[in-house]
């Protein structure tokens, strides 16, 4: 089977993903390799690894082999896949499977090069990389190939790419490196400035995930958090609201609406009065914070919907690229065949 479907791969700064045909996701874990400092032995990957960060000995290096949505450190890289592919394919090594894998619109060809040389290396028998929002907008069961505009925001860890998709590519994409990890940075920021607390990465997504909101609510929700005393430099404990934790939100959400407005402002008519009558859909990790589909169809007058499964769009849609494609394939055949 393998050796005739390709395997889906989200590559994400924050979490790594592998869609395996007729099995679905097997391997949803944390992009973190934990490595013994001196031989670069691997000492765990994954959700293990995530679990040391910042709690190491001198002599362990975590390291987060992804920022930004692109390769930062290939050799960790190279052994985080090889790991995942293990636990994800039963003799991976033999079976040589073709990979399709999601990356942001903005990658450079030298970005791009790296994701395909990792992906040689562990044991592909070919390699496709594609737009991250075009494989997101396959896994959302969107149908891409329809000469109609749809419109896909994909808020991943290190990236949100929005597109407008017609007729199987893309009519108009644009990037940011604005996402999820900047939601945590924008948290720890607040959190320090307003309430002289120090707090680590792993204490801003606890609160990302539980008080993480981004529209107003009646409800107000509320945490504790530990950290140290910025002026004490001791351990303080305090309780903090979904309230702050929008305020605190407030600079990187901006910053993806305005993208959103700006990709609208660049579609053609015809395309925007599709979007207009089927909505924006939203995909990744970040689209799930609290409000976001309520603060979009706001700020822009289009509804936006959340997909089924938002986390796994990027890596189903990159394992069923393939199908896509002959089906894109099969029509201009048709109409190629009529001009004939």
């Amino acid at each position: 089977m393998l050796g005739r479907e390709a395997i889906g791969i989200d590559l994400g700064t924050c979490n790594t993903l592998i869609y395996v045909a007729g099995k679905g996701i097997s391997i949803s874990e944390p992009s973190v390799v934990a490595v013994e400092k001196g031989t670069n032995k691997v000492m765990a990957v994954g959700a293990d690894a995530k679990r040391m960060l910042f709690k190491t000995p001198g002599s362990i290096h975590v390291i987060r082999p992804l920022r930004g949505g692109v390769i930062a450190d290939i050799d960790s890289t190279e052994k985080m896949i090889r790991y995942f592919l293990s636990r994800a394919i039963p003799r991976f090594r033999l079976v040589k499977p073709r990979m399709v894998i999601g990356i942001p619109s903005t990658i450079t060809e030298v970005e791009r090069r790296a994701v395909e040389e990792c992906a040689y290396k562990v044991g592909a028998r070919d390699v496709v990389v594609i737009p991250e929002s075009l494989a997101a907008a396959i896994g959302a069961d969107i149908p891409i190939n329809e000469p109609a505009g749809h419109m896909i925001c994909d808020i991943g860890g290190g990236t949100t790419e929005i597109s407008v998709i017609s007729l199987g590519d893309m009519v108009v994409s644009n990037a940011i490196r604005t996402a999820g990890d900047d939601f945590d940075e924008a948290i720890i920021k607040y959190v320090r400035s307003e309430l002289n607390l120090i707090i680590g990465g792993s204490a801003a997504e606890f609160l990302k995930m539980e008080l993480g909101n981004v529209f107003p609510d009646r409800e107000l929700e509320k945490a504790e958090i530990k950290g140290i005393d910025s002026s004490s430099g001791l351990p303080k404990r305090l309780e903090i609201d979904s309230e702050q934790i929008r305020e605190a939100l407030k600079v990187p959400v901006v910053k993806i609406v305005d993208e959103i407005k700006t990709v609208l402002g660049l579609t053609p008519p015809e395309l925007a009065a599709d979007i207009v009558e089927n909505g924006i859909i939203m995909t990744g990790g970040g689209a799930l914070l609290k409000g976001f589909t309520r603060l979009i169809s706001k700020e822009t007058g289009v509804s936006a919907i959340l997909a089924q499964r938002p986390i796994e769009c990027v890596a189903i849609g990159a394992g069923r690229y393939y199908e896509n494609t002959k089906g894109m394939e099969s029509t201009r055949t048709m109409y190629e065949s009529l001009n004939t």
